[in-house]
């Protein structure tokens, strides 16, 4: 065996299953001592109903609750001081994030800015948030995606400079996690791609990551697995149950593999991407995926082979690199598939904007896991395979 050296922390309590939101969470809230909650969401959850039931619920367990439902897709900055505002005048006991991991984010930077002033860009970074957040924070994910529920990350929109920020803290993880696949049912197959196809970008990348560890390794392995079985059914009958839960399941395991592991090139192009063209993470991090991976693949060719196994491809028979060429290509088959771009010139983007988002790439902060250490050329070369 390997001399393993590693470390792995999953900081929040997670509850897993049909039924959870609605049998264990307002029972959760009472346990931490929450007599008023805030619930954070999005005027779509709101208008579905579902936020409205999550409230009834708490407030039949005796909890106050007050709504702030102002988060947008891709959260600017401002949104967050919004929410931090709002956290300012109902003072409440705990927070409750329902949505995506929009809302899970948005909830994450308005409780640091509530017990460390300031604005959410000042936490930009690494382990900047000096105070711990006194609001417990409960995340109840809508979508099977982000892995927000389970990480130390929050990722926010700065549209004055056309970029995005991170910021990173232990003190950023929910306290506990409810995915519950009743509360994904609803969401449009659109979202559910783009959404799935981020956790599968997190799975892969954790996998392949510098830092990975066995731990993150298996739960990775099991990502892909999960939603490479999974996300089409879910995409294409949102009533599936056995479908969302498998997707659910997959996102979780993503989640908590990329937070020890963390990310590579895709997220690092995908992040650079924002500056050019207002489009979805998850359909700028599927449409990428499949190149990055082919650039990566000489770096790791045994574990992309095992990728390309878990993703349903035969790989007996085949060399070593033949096998492990398939995994990119069974992942852009599945971009395909489910309705997403393939193509920067589908979602908009300049050709001539592709230098700066190949210049912009090199300076992000995950570009360092990254299996294969890129030159500008080589992450502009990818870009133009993938326009």
């Amino acid at each position: 065996m390997a001399d393993y050296n590693f470390s792995f922390a999953v900081r929040t309590k997670v509850f897993f299953g049909r039924g959870v939101v609605f049998e264990q969470l307002p029972g959760a809230v009472r346990e931490m001592g929450c007599k008023k909650a805030v619930l954070v969401s999005d005027p779509g959850i709101v208008g579905t109903g579902l936020a409205d039931r999550v409230k009834d619920l708490l407030a039949g367990g005796g909890v106050a609750v007050e709504v702030f439902s102002e988060v947008e897709p891709d959260p600017g900055l401002e949104t967050v001081h919004k929410a931090a505002a709002f956290l300012g005048r109902t003072r409440p006991d705990c927070l409750v994030a329902l949505g995506g991991g929009s809302s899970i984010d948005v909830a994450k930077g308005a409780r640091v800015i509530y017990d460390n002033g300031g604005k959410i860009s000042d936490y930009a970074g690494v382990n900047k948030v000096k105070v711990k957040p006194s609001l417990p924070l409960m995340a109840v994910p809508t979508t099977a995606g982000t892995g927000s529920e389970v990480t130390v990350f929050a990722v926010l929109s700065d549209w004055e400079q056309n970029i995005k920020i991170t910021v990173t803290s232990e003190y950023l993880a929910p306290e506990a996690a409810f995915v519950d696949p009743l509360a994904m049912v609803s969401a449009p197959p659109g979202i559910t791609a783009a959404s799935g196809i981020d956790a599968l970008s997190h799975a892969v990348e954790a996998y392949v990551s510098r830092a990975a560890s066995p731990v993150s390794d298996n739960l990775a392995l099991g990502a892909v697995e999960l939603i490479g079985g999974h996300l089409r059914q879910a995409v294409a009958n949102g009533g599936d149950l056995a479908a969302r839960t498998g997707a659910a399941l997959g996102s979780l395991l993503a989640g908590m593999a990329f937070n020890n592991a963390f990310l590579g090139l895709t997220h690092s192009i995908g992040a650079a991407l924002s500056g050019h063209v207002h489009v979805s993470h998850g359909v700028a991090v599927g449409l990428l995926l499949p190149y990055v991976m082919e650039y990566n693949l000489m770096a790791k060719p045994d574990k992309f082979a095992r990728l390309a196994r878990a993703m349903g491809e035969v790989t007996e028979g085949k060399s070593l690199y033949r096998a492990a060429s398939l995994a990119p290509r069974a992942v852009k088959a599945m971009v395909k598939s489910i309705g997403l771009p393939v193509r920067l010139k589908e979602i908009g983007v300049p050709e001539g904007a592709l230098a700066a988002i190949a210049e912009t790439a090199l300076k992000h902060g995950m570009i360092k896991f990254n299996p294969r250490v890129p030159s500008r050329e080589d992450i502009l070369d990818i870009v133009k395979k993938a326009y």
